[in-house]
């Protein structure tokens, strides 16, 4: 599909250099406040992710002129208060500087969010109904991000909701090398509903929550301290940071935008929605790359429908681990997953297994890591063994045993200077084979209490078997997600072939 021709080049030339707007006081003094990060920023790089790619088009059914429309304030007024919501949307000068700049400068990003709220708005307000909160509050994330998913602060806020890592982790979104739930929509939207649930129950007023979630609950407390006890958001404004004057304005103009768009003539991108999309849990390490590559797909696409994982890699390793694929896809993967795992694994190893040191090389097995020489050791070798001077190993040790043969080798050369006597070397003889008789009694022993308990074990196991009833619309990756296992198990524990599954009967998940 073709991205809109006439809209990106119009895009390009978007560069908003401003970052801040100009207003007039309450006392009718000019001044100004920093503008929300997604209104500053070039729309190329949003029109550049996958789904704008693959998804949006220029609407052709849509001739309306490229010329915003004003009208008088009374009109504003009037939409603004027939819009649905419970949360306050007054009207004022500060609240009109932001209505015409998405009506002006920004339209064409409008343009792009008419079109990409198909994709997002739906789950938002999921997350939002989850939490019994009002449907506006879907709008955050127009003046958080833009609904780019990609979106980075200048202060290093991630993902549509914006996530600070500090906020993200009290929410319980992982954050660390390989993954990045910030840009998880699904779980970056329950938490953003879950933290402006709780900021109303610390503020108990829209306004001040809307602020304080670009700013935080503290910055907020301290306006109000300094207002005397003034809660309300107008009166406690001076006291707010630059860009948190702009946010409550960016936030009831974003209502109004993208309610009123068509009577300022901005045209939204046509959407085609992508394939319905579901989950398998995957417990071990796989890269995009592999799963591209066996299942066929764009590895953008799976960068897509996955943006938590920053490099590619879903690290089954460290747990249980979703991926989502289109749904066509999950018995494909399924079906394919020893020969997904199998392809060219050395290739896309995360971590290194052996490195280089200076003067010799360190070999990494099973968290076991032992110095070689690597310098003429063969040739010092055979010199040592001339002057009956110590033994050096110099082939590469595979565990920890073979380490300690070198050792007890270096050990019993170093004794045989020491140790001429026969007589002694007879009785050390006698005694190693007498510890060693005892040691194979031992062992025995050992073996056989090992083996009791190992059964004990299972039959513990066994016993701890767990069944599930198969509900109306389940599906196996749905009830393996639930469970914290695997399809392939699922199918492996029930015998089960395909993908189909009867209301009402029991199945075992472990």
């Amino acid at each position: 599909m073709l991205l809109l021709l006439a809209f990106v080049p119009s895009a390009r030339a978007q560069v908003n250099q401003e970052k801040t707007v100009t207003v007039t006081n309450a006392n009718g003094k000019e001044e100004q406040i920093d503008l929300p990060t997604s209104m500053t920023e070039e729309l190329d790089s949003t029109t550049q992710i996958y789904k704008a790619k693959n998804y949006l088009t220029r609407d052709p059914n849509c001739n309306m002129p490229d010329v915003n429309r004003t009208y008088s304030a009374e009109v504003y007024m009037q939409r603004l208060s027939k819009l649905p919501t419970i949360i306050e949307m007054p009207y004022n000068d500060i609240v009109q500087k932001f209505i015409d700049r998405y009506t002006g400068e920004l339209r064409h990003s409008v343009g792009y969010m008419l079109g990409a709220q198909n994709f997002y708005i739906p789950v938002f307000e999921e997350a939002l109904e989850a939490y019994d909160l009002p449907l506006e509050l879907k709008y955050l994330p127009v003046i958080e991000s833009a609904l780019n998913p990609q979106a980075v602060s200048r202060v290093g806020a991630v993902g549509l909701w914006q996530f600070m890592i500090t906020t993200a982790k009290r929410y319980d979104l992982t954050v660390n090398s390989l993954v990045d739930d910030r840009r998880d929509l699904y779980k970056a939207s329950y938490a953003a509903a879950h933290y402006l649930s709780d900021l109303y129950k610390k503020l108990g007023d829209w306004n001040l929550v809307i602020a304080a979630y670009n700013c935080g609950a503290d910055k907020i407390n301290k306006a109000i301290r300094r207002s005397h006890g003034e809660r309300d958001y107008w009166k406690i404004y001076p006291r707010l940071p630059k860009e948190t004057r702009g946010y409550v304005p960016a936030f009831i103009a974003a209502n109004y935008i993208m309610n009123y768009y068509c009577e300022h003539n901005i045209c939204p991108l046509k959407t085609t929605l992508p394939a319905k999309t579901d989950t398998v849990m995957v417990d071990r390490d796989v890269h995009f790359e592999q799963i591209a590559h066996v299942l066929g797909m764009d590895i953008d696409e799976l960068r897509d429908l996955n943006p938590q994982y920053r490099r590619d890699i879903v690290n089954g390793n460290s747990g249980l681990a979703s991926l989502r694929l289109p749904e066509a896809m999950i018995n494909k993967f399924i079906d394919n997953e020893d020969s997904i795992y199998a392809y060219a694994p050395a290739d896309y190893q995360p971590k290194r297994t052996e490195v280089e040191a200076e003067g010799g090389r360190y070999v990494v097995n099973k968290n076991q890591v032992s110095l070689v020489s690597r310098s003429s050791s063969k040739k010092k070798a055979e010199e040592s063994k001339a002057e009956n001077t110590e033994a050096i190993a110099t082939k590469p040790q595979d565990d920890a045993a073979s380490s300690q043969e070198v050792e007890q080798k270096t050990v019993n050369d170093s004794d045989n200077d020491d140790d001429k006597e026969s007589g002694k070397s007879a009785r050390s003889s006698r005694k190693r084979s007498s510890r060693s008789r005892k040691s194979q009694s031992s062992s025995s022993k050992n073996s056989s209490s090992s083996s009791s308990k190992k059964s004990k074990k299972k039959k513990d196991k066994e016993q701890q078997s767990k069944s599930v009833t198969v509900k109306s619309g389940d599906t196996l990756s749905e009830i393996a997600e639930r469970n914290h296992t695997t399809v392939k198990k699922l199918r492996k524990l029930n015998g089960i072939s395909g993908s189909t599954i009867q209301k009402g009967k029991k199945i075992k998940v472990k």
